[in-house]
């Protein structure tokens, strides 16, 4: 059943040290859902989640009610923007705590309409412990067209994203949807959706949000050259096998190199 939390200075206010425990302990095994979601950890997380949807909206890579963000809490739980609400107008009380079967379990307002896309990644990827998916201008102008940008012209890129994955076009919020994603989320840290949008997933939500970013400016970057009239210039293969080395030492995923 899904209820509302308190926050955290009020949970704890009138606890002794051993009920205050589970707050400062999320994953642990025997914690209700209103200690996790009334925990520091959750209000370190919503407060987080909100500023990236800010930065998205600031950014124009989401528009009315589009985009939508999650964070794991625990090994049981995530946390998850609402639906039908601008990303921009966002409060802690809208934040909504999740079980990994999409069950809300506290938070003032209904789960976003493509969570199920967010548990798909998490339950293939135990890497992934924060999502974003929003509708970037540039990116998504690709997702129209089924393809991804090529790879091998910016070594930034290259070693933070490297080749995108697109994944085939379903009704979003469908589980049919979600499932689009699984071939490449092992892989591939950002996936192109099309006639959608972009997700990205990284270990935390900031992190998700630079790939977001990372991945808009080069898709815009990259038409922009095409534009200037003369051939692109490709990094060589024995600089790129560098910048993947580098990658691997960074734990990031590639399909070069594999998961």
């Amino acid at each position: 059943m899904q209820q509302t939390w308190a926050p955290p200075e009020e949970l704890t206010g009138e606890q002794s040290q051993s009920e205050a425990e589970p707050l400062r302990n999320p994953a642990a095994e025997d914690v209700s859902p209103l200690a996790v979601a009334g925990s520091p950890a959750a209000e370190t997380l919503r407060a987080e989640i909100i500023a990236v949807g800010r930065k998205l909206w600031e950014r124009q890579y989401v528009d009315g009610n589009g985009g939508n963000i999650s964070a794991r809490i625990g090994s049981r739980y995530l946390l998850c923007t609402p639906t039908l609400m601008s990303k921009r107008d966002m409060e802690p009380e809208d934040i909504c705590l999740s079980d990994l079967e999409g069950n809300i379990l506290a938070g003032g307002r209904q789960r976003t309409s493509e969570l199920l896309l967010h548990l798909a990644i998490y339950k293939a990827n135990p890497r992934a412990r924060a999502i974003v998916h929003c509708h970037p201008p540039h990116a998504t102008a690709f997702a129209m067209t089924g393809s991804a940008p090529p790879i091998g012209l910016v070594s930034e890129y290259e070693t933070s994203i490297g080749p995108a994955a697109v994944a085939p076009y379903e009704t979003p919020g469908t589980q049919a949807f979600a499932e689009t994603v699984l071939p490449f989320v092992e892989e591939h840290n950002t996936i192109l959706l099309s006639n959608h949008g972009i997700v990205c997933w990284s270990d935390t939500v900031n992190h998700a949000e630079w790939l977001v970013e990372t991945f808009e400016t080069y898709c815009k970057t990259y038409l922009i050259a095409l534009r200037i009239g003369k051939p692109l210039k490709f990094l060589p293969d024995a600089k790129i096998d560098e910048l993947l080395e580098l990658k691997r030492r960074a734990g990031f995923p590639d399909a070069r190199m594999g998961s």
